[in-house]
């Protein structure tokens, strides 16, 4: 029993959009000593996880890695980049968006947040019209959510870097990545992303802990002159320690042993494979919501994210009883709905080590807890997916 919880038998399905469940190969990686972190061991592992993390958010820039969630990962590119007053501009596209913007208005920072309904993307025409008119340059930075984890919706970051393009404007381009970095393509210098935020406890299938900064020639170039006070989230001295594969400060050594099998484990699938697999997974779920009559949070078909699925109940329906219920009865814990979504939708987190089967146990318990909570819908969701996975 875990506190008054009797045991049930057989795995429980943590289906939430992250943390994600850690495949054993990782939890294995992890369960070794504790070495010394100025020691050559130490320093061979620092030399792999830094070099291997560069390919997966696809960069030559170099990436840090904090011991922190991902917010911490917000923080170290607002600070290192701007300075107290410095205007930037930033879209609600959900709760994470938002909560990016309490964190650079509590640090100081004069925020233009351009409002959104929730259900949509980062519209590139709304970029182009805020940076057409900053005739002074008083933008410093462009801030987005690449994959909204509270909706469900995917951005298309290269079309807002054409905008920015288009406009002429200098602002850096910050995009946090945090719940589609290795599972969605995501393209740092493609992009032509200045910062990008990521976080260990999504698709790079650890637990949560590390976060990370890739980091263009153009940020590095803003720190001289940022203004913000850092200490412990400083990128130059953890750039000028990682060269000799060190730290600044005590690293979460078991986390990194996590990191580096993780980055084995993407390498052999292969990245672009991750990214069909996730693509697959996510298709089959939304042709059983389909089914079953229900709509997703997400309206166009095209920013509908491959790493979760944020599914909205019917008028009067509570999410939150659904998903309470689905536990009890199914051993299925499912995302909750955030903000101003709050008790009207559920998400399936369908990112990670995750496999055909795993999505068709996930979306069995979604149909069940659905009929044990009264939630009207048509049935056949399940068989749908089944349907399209079958083809192949």
């Amino acid at each position: 029993m875990v506190g008054n919880q009797p045991y049930q038998a057989g795995r429980h399905f943590l289906q939430i959009p992250g943390p994600t469940n850690v495949p054993d190969r990782i939890l294995r990686a992890m369960d070794g000593a504790t070495i010394d972190h100025r020691g050559p061991a130490f320093e061979e592992l620092a030399r792999r996880v830094l070099d291997g993390i560069k390919p997966i958010f696809q960069t030559q820039d170099p990436v840090v890695i904090y011991p922190a969630s991902g917010t911490g990962a917000w923080e170290a590119a607002l600070v290192n980049t701007l300075s107290p007053g410095d205007r930037v501009l930033m879209v609600e596209t959900g709760q994470f968006a938002t909560l990016w913007q309490s964190l650079a208005t509590r640090l100081g920072l004069d925020v233009v947040f351009i409002a959104g309904d929730w259900r949509h993307g980062v519209q590139a025409g709304q970029i182009t019209a805020a940076l057409a008119d900053d005739k002074n340059n008083q933008i410093k930075a462009v801030c987005c959510v690449h994959n909204e984890t509270s909706t469900g919706v995917t951005s298309d970051i290269a079309a807002v870097r054409r905008a920015m393009d288009e406009a002429g404007h200098g602002a850096l381009l910050m995009v946090d990545t945090i719940s589609s970095l290795a599972s969605i393509d995501y393209r740092h210098d493609e992009w032509g992303v200045d910062v990008s935020i990521g976080g260990s406890q999504k698709g790079l299938m650890l637990p949560p802990g590390l976060s990370f900064n890739a980091i263009s020639d153009k940020a590095l170039a803003a720190h001289a002159g940022a203004g913000l006070m850092r200490s412990y989230w400083d990128w130059v001295p953890m750039l000028s320690a990682n060269k000799s594969g060190a730290f600044p400060f005590t690293p979460a050594t078991n986390l990194l042993y996590g990191l580096n099998e993780a980055i084995i484990m993407l390498r052999e699938e292969g990245l672009e494979n991750v990214f069909l697999r996730h693509a697959r997974l996510a298709e089959a779920t939304r042709r059983a919501v389909a089914a079953w009559g229900l709509e997703t949070v997400a309206q166009m078909d095209a920013e509908k994210s491959n790493s979760l699925t944020a599914v909205m109940l019917p008028e009067g329906h509570d999410a939150d009883a659904f998903r309470a219920q689905t536990l009890r009865r199914f051993n299925m814990s499912l995302g909750n709905g955030l903000g101003r979504l709050a008790g009207r939708v559920f998400r399936i987190g369908h990112l990670g080590d995750f496999n055909d089967l795993m999505l068709a146990g996930t979306l069995c318990g979604v149909e069940m807890g659905l009929a044990a909570s009264g939630v009207p819908h048509n049935k056949g969701g399940v068989q749908a997916a089944l349907d399209f996975l079958g083809e192949g």
